[in-house]
């Protein structure tokens, strides 16, 4: 997994723990893997964005179905960060920059602590092109 660039957080005791589901989630992308997707997301996560006109929202398993294992040609030039993170008791936001070739995606994350741990509720997103 390509290695997490300039994180600005601030430090919070279930902080390592909300950073797991962040973490699988930008190595679904490195890994073209949805299984991590699974790992990362509820089941009842909705992906949602608007993107060249009208607006997307997906299911988990939708959203799943993008993910083919096969990493991308130049996943090695590939960057990731968590670039913001608030958490408040069992809920937490989340913002996550991808680079992606010559996209760069802002990705938006609603994240909520169950019986098993954090997980991704929703997520929002917005590309630019470079």
């Amino acid at each position: 997994m390509p290695a997490t660039t300039t994180d600005r957080l601030t430090t919070h005791p279930e902080e390592a723990a909300a950073r797991v589901p962040l973490a699988l989630y930008m190595r679904g992308h490195a890994e073209d893997d949805a299984e991590h997707m699974r790992a990362a997301f509820l089941p009842t996560a909705r992906i949602e964005s608007v993107r060249g006109g009208p607006l997307t929202s997906w299911t988990l398993d939708v959203y799943c179905q993008r993910f083919k294992g096969q990493p991308a040609p130049d996943e090695a030039q590939r960057r990731r960060s968590i670039d913001a993170l608030d958490i408040h008791g069992t809920a937490a936001s989340a913002r996550i920059t991808l680079m992606h070739g010559g996209v760069t995606f802002t990705d938006y994350f609603v994240l909520l602590k169950t019986e098993s741990g954090w997980r991704i509720a929703s997520k929002t997103f917005h590309a630019d092109p470079a």
